[in-house]
């Protein structure tokens, strides 16, 4: 019986295929797919004693359970067994083991039954049994390399035949390289290459070695690493570099203590430390939300730990760590950037716009933000975290997404109203049209809030995408736009502000587009007519008499900003229409999906675009989970009248370096602020964008191939 049927590969590739780095609640995070009846490839190896297993292979007990690998990766240079210079060696320091915290063993009130006494007595429970049998298991594999050797026999021994794959010339450029990795062309001839990993396991075990030289930490794409039954005193931090990291056997060693580090390494499902010397656990492990199975049998491991583990098992343990994990100190301030200093002499008009993805309370589950502590998850802690974050800036306008029905009615209009003197406008997704009043009171929206003495609000409108795609001729009859476009209800509101003090206009569209990945063209869709729908809005508006010095005659002079949760990213085919303006009819993030116009004439708008952020480049992130971490909200501002004077800067990099996703104690979402500061142009500045002849025609990128389809989407 394999005791640990989890672990099985993707024979190519990555074990956790495409992910979503957000939060969606019908998209939470899926074991590795199964296949019983796999089998492995013999193995080889290209360094004395260094094993290195390929293909798939029959799964029998723990001991021959191995992920799907190809070649070895070279020379010989990842260990330092009793010898080597000191640049390769990493020893101990002195202190280390006197620096671990300290448990605490006042618990918190989810972890129950709780021995804290020496004599814990005899415990028979299944998740103690387990416990047992594993580390029985791992006695068994102390000799040299066990776990490959097993590979091995198992495909000797398979009836469907060896499938060793062979080592061929690197320099071949039609052969894969002896490192592993194959060179994979994009569909669209271009010469970008992509990695493609063929092994990702590397069995070290029963080899006596006393260090491991860094170089090992440099496999990123590792899954499974095999250091069992060696005589390492000490692992080091680096090892959370490993990120991709499913199993780690570190068992019988001469380990006192482990690295808080190891927290970092979130996608782990087993972390087998056996028969070691390990007292006591980093509260950091809390963050270690998959993780299925906890080695510490054989060692003398605090009483505390021990007893939650007997009686409730490896879940139990990494609660109690997380909710009783100290709370790290605060980042530094995120910096202000200033693009433009202030004339001299002369009035500017000047305003800051906030955008935030404030999570809403639904969607904070467990399920999805298991490595944050229940206490940072709870609404009531959030709520205020969130109401603070927001009114220190002290913006002129902020858009708000995810803010469900009864947090605005009941919370947040009053409290931003009364705090800081904001007038707001609010519509909830189209899904609450259907409901009852209490149902739809759950059903998460859009917010825009304006200073009420600075700002007059002049007319306001929802956007619903489903709705308008029902009323266009062309697409409303399609299968595709039934079945992918109008089965989604986001939305998008748009306010029409006008300046109290010199009649100035904006144009605010505040919008929450699509989360799933697999649905770029459903994105770049609603985008497409949500820029329709503006133009229309836009030329409407141009018509309502103004007092204002500026000209508004046509739409392209009212000054813009598109805002919002786009849950694209900057290689997006939606970040190059919003952009570029104009967008191929045949993009790839179509797909082969039909719609209309669309896809036989291509998308084109008429504004002059340019994300805010574009002029410093773009932050390294606005979403940040530990499946995820990268830009997908924006700010978009129309050049020919606004320019951008200054930008709130990124997330200390110091603070980042030990974090492995938001929300936590000090981020109450999984999203972060962006501000932008803008000018609007003097009148005699001001010029209509330029007019686009033509499509586009360097717009079919393979963006789609480079991006999501690995780990995009917030959700809802």
């Amino acid at each position: 019986m394999n005791p640990f049927p989890h672990i099985i590969y993707q024979q190519n590739g990555s074990p956790n295929g495409p992910v979503s780095p957000v939060h969606s609640p019908a998209h939470t995070p899926s074991p590795p797919a199964t296949s019983p009846g796999q089998t492995s490839p013999s193995l080889g190896y290209l360094a004395p004693h260094v094993p290195i297993y390929g293909g798939s292979m029959h799964l029998f007990s723990y001991q021959s359970k191995l992920p799907s690998m190809g070649h070895a990766f070279g020379p010989h240079s990842l260990l330092n067994q009793t010898t080597g210079s000191p640049g390769q060696t990493l020893m101990s320091p002195p202190s280390f083991a006197s620096t671990q915290p300290q448990l605490n063993i006042s618990l918190s009130p989810g972890v129950t039954n709780i021995l804290t006494t020496n004599n814990l007595g005899a415990v028979n429970t299944t998740h103690w049994q387990q416990q047992l049998n594993y580390a029985q298991l791992s006695r068994q594999s102390a000799t040299p390399h066990h776990h490959a050797r097993q590979a091995a026999a198992a495909a000797r021994n398979s009836s469907l035949g060896s499938s060793a794959i062979a080592i061929t010339d690197p320099n071949n450029p039609n052969k894969p390289p002896v490192n592993g990795v194959l060179s994979k062309k994009e569909t669209n001839g271009d010469k970008h290459d992509l990695p493609f990993q063929q092994w990702m396991t590397i069995d070290l075990g029963g080899m006596g070695l006393k260090n491991i030289s860094k170089e090992l930490f440099h496999y990123g794409f590792l899954t499974t690493l095999y250091i069992n039954h060696n005589n390492l005193t000490y692992i080091s931090p680096e090892i959370s570099k490993l990120r991709h990291l499913i199993l780690l056997d570190i068992s019988g060693n001469k380990l006192s203590s482990i690295p808080s580090e190891l927290g970092m390494l979130t996608n782990l499902r087993d972390l087998l430390m056996f028969d070691n010397m390990i007292v006591t656990l980093p509260f950091e492990l809390g963050t270690l939300y998959h993780l299925e199975t906890l080695g510490l049998e054989g060692n003398p491991i605090n009483d505390a730990i021990k007893s939650i583990l007997q009686k409730e098992g490896t879940a139990a343990v990494i609660s109690f760590l997380r909710e009783n994990c100290q709370v790290p100190p605060p980042p530094m301030e995120r910096d202000w950037i200033t693009l433009e200093n202030e004339p001299a002499g002369g009035d500017r008009d000047t305003f800051t716009l906030l955008c935030y993805n404030i999570l809403c309370e639904k969607y904070a589950t467990t399920q999805l933000y298991g490595y944050t502590p229940s206490w940072a998850l709870s609404w009531e802690y959030r709520k205020d975290r969130i109401r603070r974050e927001v009114l220190r800036y002290n913006a002129d306008i902020m858009c708000l997404q995810e803010v469900d029905t009864s947090q605005y009615e009941e919370y947040f209009k009053d409290v931003y109203s009364k705090l800081g003197d904001y007038d707001s406008v609010y519509w909830p997704k189209s899904r609450a049209k259907t409901m009852t009043d209490v149902e739809r009171k759950s059903v998460d929206g859009c917010a825009t809030f304006f200073k009420s003495s600075k700002y007059k609000l002049i007319d306001k409108q929802l956007i619903e995408f489903n709705q308008v795609a029902l009323q266009r001729p062309d697409i409303k009859k399609t299968e595709d736009m039934f079945n992918r476009v109008i089965t989604k209800d986001n939305i998008a509101v748009v306010t029409l502000l006008e300046n109290k003090d010199n009649f100035s206009r904006l144009i605010i569209v505040n919008c929450h587009i699509h989360w799933d990945p697999s649905y770029a063209d459903v994105k770049l869709v609603q985008v497409a007519m949500l820029m329709d729908e503006l133009d229309k809005l836009a030329q409407k508006w141009c018509d309502i008499p103004s007092k204002s010095i500026y000209n508004y005659s046509s739409p392209q002079k009212i000054s813009t900003i598109i805002c919002g949760d786009f849950n694209s990213t900057p290689d997006s085919g939606v970040y190059e229409f919003l952009s570029r303006g104009t967008i191929k009819q045949d993009h790839c993030d179509f797909g082969d999906h039909i719609y209309g116009s669309y896809v036989s004439e291509g998308l084109q708008h008429r504004l002059s675009l340019k994300s805010a952020y574009s002029n410093i480049e773009e932050l390294p992130f606005t979403n940040f989970t530990p499946r995820f971490a990268g830009v997908i909200d924006y700010i978009w501002y129309s050049t020919n009248t606004l320019c951008v004077t200054g930008l709130l800067g990124g997330v200390d990099k110091e603070y980042m370096s030990k974090m492995v996703g938001f929300p936590n104690a000090h981020f109450p979402s999984d999203h972060i602020v962006i501000l932008a500061e803008f000018r609007v142009k003097p009148p005699q500045q001001i010029q209509p964008p330029p007019q686009f002849s033509g499509l586009s025609s360097g717009s079919n990128s393979n963006s789609s191939q480079r991006r999501l389809n690995t780990q995009l989407g917030s959700k809802k």
